[in-house]
């Protein structure tokens, strides 16, 4: 197919998704703070995979009941589909386990895609659903005695995908014995890229007093030239209780304070939140300080809590779509959260290696195809000013069966999720439900309506499109007139302004041909530019923005149409550009002049030195 829309709509004013508050209780990031302290688990897990023949040894035998070890060997990690079991035994400091007014919290960032875990031998909680964190209140486990500063976490994981998961897929069963061994199956994904599994981000402990701040809700307006930051706050654990909140500037003078559960802080002369190049100082944040003093049963407990805040706008017209009521246009790529060696691991040097490939190019934005990325990311983008269009793992959904009940409850809890840890990021200026979903399939109709508001409802038209690349394949002469096409038909239709969010072409890096052939350098490219051709006369009109496909190559799921994954990254899977990198890096920095931000800084200034150290 040549094009298809990504489900997508604009962060506008206090708008949130309505059936966050069903969700109980908040996801505030883990903090450090004068009373909460948090104890990280990273490192190496025991591991074993259940290699049964139904998988499920690891249940029958209980295997969470004592250590891993003494149940049979632990194994590296292998590829896998099926039940994988994680063990890690920790020693907890004394007052976490004999104070009874502290409490302890077990938080797994992410664990794809089902989760049972016990603490020491105890159910203690599950989640479906990969990308996002989960987490329980662990006290009663180890506030048990003397020795109870001794614990042990099990983790059993599932990545199998269903018609019902999110993202969904099929088991298939081999059943002719005489080309399989018996009970063979296959995992089938109807997405393109790796279905890694397992703990894919940190697995912390960290403590709150018994009565603390559950989550933090903050809106921000802007009125004349002062600043509005609208906040709500829930407490746990007492009725009785006052709040103090405080916001601070960048160089921690007080600029305003309130009292209460909610209220509004105003800023005379608020220095707002820009997106990188809008600026010549992008993504000022503010620091929201909430104190909360409480009565409870063993006496008066105080908590802290501060919030990042950066002050902004985010509206959309027939035509643009406007941060701080100044036209935006989205320049940048999409991105997966995939590296060599580490999968979708976490890692902190290639997060910052990123951000420097990000600055360098010009980018002002990305996408999080397809799922949420971790929240060290986010926080990375509201301080570097790197616009972000927030997207749940909503893709693959590409068969009828796939849009059942059972999956949209699914997909309307975890869009429930990302904006319950998403909400309070100024980055976010767009929520995305979906990406390519078969859309015209009569079972789709309804589970849409009911996941998101989609066209015409949604506030901005996102469309893949790969003209000369899946379609009419090798013929680059015809990439102005479709793409031209597109653009046209669409916006006759809806109205409403539009992003190419996702374009591109496979590139394997060292391969040249003249005149350009797929899979060359060259070819990748030549598509490019002729992409740019139509995108230059559109942007002047109501195309708002474009999204390479990809920043980087990575992985995906063996098959012929691949070559060790997918090749359409500007930059290689191991962050070394190809051709096109720079020219996509000399559009960006000129579209940036063009533009010409009222506070736009010289390209000079930033990164001009080689980002690949």
């Amino acid at each position: 197919m040549a094009r298809r829309t990504a489900v997508a709509w604009a962060a506008l004013g206090p708008l949130l998704w309505g059936c966050a508050l069903a969700l109980q209780g908040g996801m505030l990031y883990p903090r450090e703070t004068p009373s909460r302290e948090r104890k990280e688990l990273d490192g190496l897990w025991c591991f074993r995979a259940d290699f049964s023949h139904n998988r499920r040894r690891g249940f029958e035998e209980q295997w969470y009941r004592r250590p891993l070890r003494e149940s049979g060997p632990t194994l590296d990690m292998p590829d896998f589909v099926g039940w994988v079991w994680y063990e890690r035994e920790v020693i907890l400091p004394e007052r976490w386990t004999q104070d009874l007014s502290t409490r302890v919290v077990l938080r797994i960032g992410s664990a794809h895609a089902y989760a049972i875990v016990w603490v020491n031998g105890v159910d203690t909680l599950e989640h479906e659903g990969g990308y996002l964190p989960f987490e329980a209140d662990i006290s009663n486990l180890v506030q048990v005695g003397p020795l109870s500063s001794q614990l042990r976490i099990t983790i059993a994981i599932n990545n199998t995908l269903t018609p019902t998961t999110l993202p969904p897929g099929t088991i298939q069963y081999k059943n002719d014995t005489s080309n399989y061994p018996k009970g063979y199956f296959v995992q089938n994904i109807y997405f393109d890229f790796f279905n890694y599994a397992g703990l894919q981000r940190s697995v912390l402990l960290y403590t709150t007093p018994t009565a603390y701040i559950d989550d933090i809700t903050v809106t921000t307006g802007v009125e004349h030239d002062s600043g509005l930051v609208n906040y709500q706050i829930s407490v746990k654990g007492s009725n009785l209780f006052e709040l103090e909140v405080r916001l601070l500037d960048a160089e921690n003078k007080l600029v305003a304070n309130g009292t209460g559960t909610q209220g509004q802080l105003k800023v005379p002369g608020a220095r707002l939140w820009w997106p990188y190049l809008m600026h010549k100082r992008p993504a000022y944040l503010y620091s929201l300080e909430v104190r909360l003093t409480a009565q409870t049963s063993l006496g008066p407990v105080s908590d802290f809590y501060t919030l990042p805040v950066g002050i902004r706008t985010v509206n959309v017209t027939k035509s643009q779509f406007l941060i701080n009521g100044k036209p935006f246009y989205f320049h940048g790529v999409n991105k997966h959260e995939d590296a060599d060696i580490r999968g979708k691991g976490f890692d902190w040097p290639l997060l910052v290696k990123d951000f420097n490939l990000l600055r360098w190019l010009g980018a002002n934005a990305f996408r999080t195809s397809h799922y949420p990325y971790a929240e060290e990311v986010l926080q990375m983008c509201d301080r570097y000013g790197i616009v972000v269009i927030d997207e749940c793992p909503g893709v693959g959904l590409a068969l009828p069966q796939f849009f059942n009940n059972v999956s949209l409850q699914n997909h309307m809890r975890v869009m429930e999720e990302v904006v319950r840890r998403d909400k309070n990021h100024p980055a976010i200026v767009m929520w995305s439900v979906a990406n390519e979903p078969a859309s015209h399939l009569e079972s789709a109709g309804y589970y849409l309506k009911s996941a998101s508001r989609p066209a015409p409802y949604v506030d901005v038209m996102c469309v893949n499109s790969y003209y000369s690349w899946y379609n009419d394949f090798g013929h680059l002469e015809l990439i102005q007139r479709q793409l031209t096409t597109q653009f046209e038909s669409w916006y006759k239709t809806y109205q409403k302004p539009i992003i190419q969010s996702e374009y591109g072409a496979e590139a394997i890096v060292g391969f040249h041909q003249d005149p350009p052939l797929m899979f060359t350098e060259e070819y990748q490219k030549s598509l490019l530019e002729q992409y740019h051709v139509v995108l230059d006369q559109k942007r002047r009109k109501y195309v708002v923005g474009e999204l390479i496909w990809n920043f980087a190559d990575f992985m995906t799921e063996q098959s012929p149409l691949r070559v060790l994954g997918n090749k359409k990254g500007v930059f290689t899977r191991q962050r070394q550009p190809k051709s096109a990198a720079f020219l996509l890096r000399e559009r960006y920095w000129k579209i940036a002049n063009e533009t010409r931000y009222p506070y736009s800084i010289a390209k000079s200034q930033c990164l001009e030195n080689s980002p690949f150290i």
